[in-house]
């Protein structure tokens, strides 16, 4: 029991303790997800049946989504200044995407750029480089 928690009131203590464990940083959905990605990138090389392959593709949507909900989880606990800059640096990171992609597809339609020398497998690791200029634009603007 916490020494806060008064006697007989330890659900309050389990939820707080919950509540603060939900608040850290996703550090551990963040690993899961990235191995998960990996791994489907790396069995995607051996010679698998159809159902095997789409299986694989699949496999790392489960652990993005809970990422996805620790990640938003964590910003809610942040305070006003913190949750301001992430909102800032998706600002700016959502647009640049759109741009990119805009312009990869406008060039590929326009046959200046052809698909065999970019994928969208390629593209989408530039998407959290872009968050994290915005974060490092944003941080620099509030300190």
């Amino acid at each position: 029991m916490n020494e806060k928690t008064p006697p007989g009131n330890e659900d309050a203590d389990r939820v707080s303790r919950c509540d603060s464990e939900r608040s850290e940083m996703p550090l551990i959905p963040t690993a899961v997800w990235i191995g998960s990605y990996l791994t489907a990138l790396a069995l995607q090389k051996f010679d698998l049946s159809h159902p095997l392959k789409v299986a694989l593709v699949l496999l790392p949507l489960l652990p993005f989504i809970y990422f996805v909900r620790r990640f938003i989880a964590h910003l809610r606990s942040l305070d006003e200044l913190h949750r301001r800059v992430h909102f800032e640096a998706l600002a700016f990171a959502f647009p640049v995407a759109i741009l990119l992609l805009m312009t990869l597809g406008l060039l590929e339609h326009g046959d200046a750029l052809s698909p065999k020398h970019w994928t969208y497998g390629q593209v989408w690791f530039y998407l959290p480089l872009f968050y994290f200029i915005g974060l490092a634009v944003a941080w620099r603007r509030y300190r």
